[in-house]
């Protein structure tokens, strides 16, 4: 119980919002037998928290928007969605096609995406992540460049001045490149500057870009913009996208794959 008590609609919605960065997700049934209230409040809660931009909804409840003041950990990343994930990123690998160097994201789908890469061929893997570069470090043919520069604790990436100068000396024939929202009109967003300028970077960098990402990315707008959807060569996703969604992305450019 979270003992509301007879507390404002502002204060049950900040309690909503924190319950739901807390675990990850909040179900409407719980949320009115915890906070005292009926069903329909609790919707209508969730409704204007959607309209703010701090959840997203779902059948049955919703679950927390990453924005400038709440990303979730690479951890957490790597215990939702994950068969969607790996789903995702066993399409986004075969899209390889004869590139030899690659950059690789930060973010758990593209670390999910390295693993998949082949290792009976050379390739040189460019990556600001530890996790990456620790997955691939002794992969046979794979030779791994890990960008210098200040760690995020969250994500274990680097960032920062050091990062994007020694990005900006390469040309790279492929970016796997994630994000923590992706929207017709606002294009890919992530919420910390420092990181974005890292992602705009390898875009520039590389020749092709491949954006890889859970159906929970579409829609969803975060602070900073790093890419429009027309920069992309595809857009790799799940069938949890819906069609007619994933042909309006189509129409911008990007070949939409949907596994």
């Amino acid at each position: 119980m979270f003992d509301m008590g007879t507390r404002t609609a502002e204060e049950r919605r900040h309690e909503i919002v924190r319950i739901a960065r807390a675990t990850g997700s909040v179900a409407v049934t719980a949320l009115a037998a915890g906070l005292g209230v009926a069903k329909e409040t609790v919707r209508r809660d969730l409704r204007a928290l959607e309209d703010h931009g701090l959840v997203r909804r779902t059948h049955g409840g919703a679950y927390p928007v990453e924005s400038a003041g709440f990303e979730t950990t690479l951890a957490f990343r790597a215990t939702s969605h994950v068969p969607e994930k790996r789903r995702v990123a066993a399409a986004a690998a075969d899209l390889l096609g004869d590139a030899e160097t690659v950059f690789v994201d930060e973010g758990f789908t593209p670390q999910l995406i390295a693993e998949a890469l082949p290792r009976d061929r050379p390739l040189t893997v460019v990556t600001a992540s530890l996790p990456v570069a620790g997955a691939l470090a002794e992969a046979g043919d794979t030779s791994v460049l890990l960008l210098g520069g200040r760690v995020r604790p969250g994500t274990l990436a680097t960032v920062d001045h050091w990062t994007t100068k020694m990005l900006a000396g390469f040309v790279i024939d492929l970016a796997y490149i994630g994000a923590n929202g992706i929207s017709r009109e606002h294009g890919l967003t992530t919420p910390d500057p420092a990181v974005s300028e890292v992602k705009t970077q390898a875009i520039r960098a590389a020749r092709r870009t491949v954006f890889a990402g859970t159906h929970t990315k579409f829609g969803a707008v975060t602070f900073c913009r790093f890419a429009e959807v027309g920069a992309l060569e595809a857009i790799v996703t799940s069938t949890l996208l819906p069609t007619a969604e994933a042909h309006r992305y189509s129409l911008l450019g990007p070949q939409v794959i949907r596994v």
